[in-house]
């Protein structure tokens, strides 16, 4: 391919604090309220999910990244407040709705945050600075964390008398295990760099000046890979915690037949 031949890069959203920006088989997603720290709100979930449903399906690789100092302090605090958001139930609004009513709207709520372990691509977060209860999850949600080594994250909905309720439990007790995982959400406290790296938190941890230059070549690297195998390979890797030793050898024989068929052209 010449650079002729390349395609510009398309920006498909940008509204809500939540920019889209589609670079043949990179998208980039990037939450832009650095004067609030990128604190999230409803609007920017919900545009945060869009995003998910608008991705071509060239892309192969979604950066979430962050503009200024913190990658995400959390939910907006106007949320806490009587009137919360504008055009948006307050907190108050929402206990005081059925549970089915309250069920769907943390459900919708979730949707921001579930699209990102697709099979059909690899999502990396690029962590600088605090990334903090809703802020943390959006960085679980992802597939793998490229992090400064500044990172601060930490869980703290149980200090306001809340749950993280943003799919981050799963993702964290499968990378640092069920007690380290209380202990983090209980307390509340901050996991720097350091921890981060050496619990699994943080695939890698690099001064902040170079977190772009390794997203970037973390990209290229995924790139690099095949994209059938590397799609059968997440989907066998996201699956092996619900399987047995033996489905999982099962699972693997599936999966390669699947892969020999069509390399070798016998796939419709």
């Amino acid at each position: 391919m010449t650079a002729a031949d390349r395609r510009l890069p398309v920006t498909l959203l940008d509204k809500d604090g939540v920019q889209l920006i589609v670079d043949d088989a990179v998208a980039t997603v990037t939450l832009n309220r650095p004067a609030k720290r990128n604190a999230q709100s409803p609007a920017m979930w919900r545009t945060l999910a869009e995003a998910g449903r608008l991705l071509p399906g060239s892309v192969r690789v979604v950066v979430l990244r962050a503009e200024g100092k913190s990658f995400s302090a959390g939910l907006d605090r106007q949320a806490f407040t009587p009137e919360g958001f504008d055009g948006e139930p307050s907190f108050i609004d929402m206990a005081r709705g059925s549970d089915a009513e309250l069920d769907a709207t943390i459900a919708e709520y979730q949707d921001a945050f579930t699209w990102w372990r697709r099979n059909d691509i690899v999502s990396v977060a690029a962590v600088q600075g605090h990334a903090i209860g809703a802020g943390f999850q959006l960085a679980l949600a992802c597939d793998l964390r490229v992090c400064a080594d500044d990172v601060q994250f930490a869980m703290r909905e149980t200090s306001l008398g809340l749950v993280p309720d943003l799919t981050g439990t799963h993702p964290l007790v499968g990378l640092v295990g069920y007690a380290r995982a209380l202990e983090i959400c209980a307390t509340g406290r901050f996991v720097h760099a350091e921890e981060a790296e050496r619990t699994g938190l943080a695939n890698l941890v690099v001064p902040a000046a170079e977190l772009d230059g390794a997203v970037r070549d973390l990209a290229a690297a995924l790139l690099a890979a095949d994209r059938g195998a590397l799609i059968e390979t997440k989907a066998l890797l996201r699956g092996a915690g619900d399987r047995t030793y033996e489905e999982q050898r099962t699972a693997e024989r599936a999966a390669q037949a699947r892969r020999l068929r069509e390399l070798a052209g016998l796939t419709d």
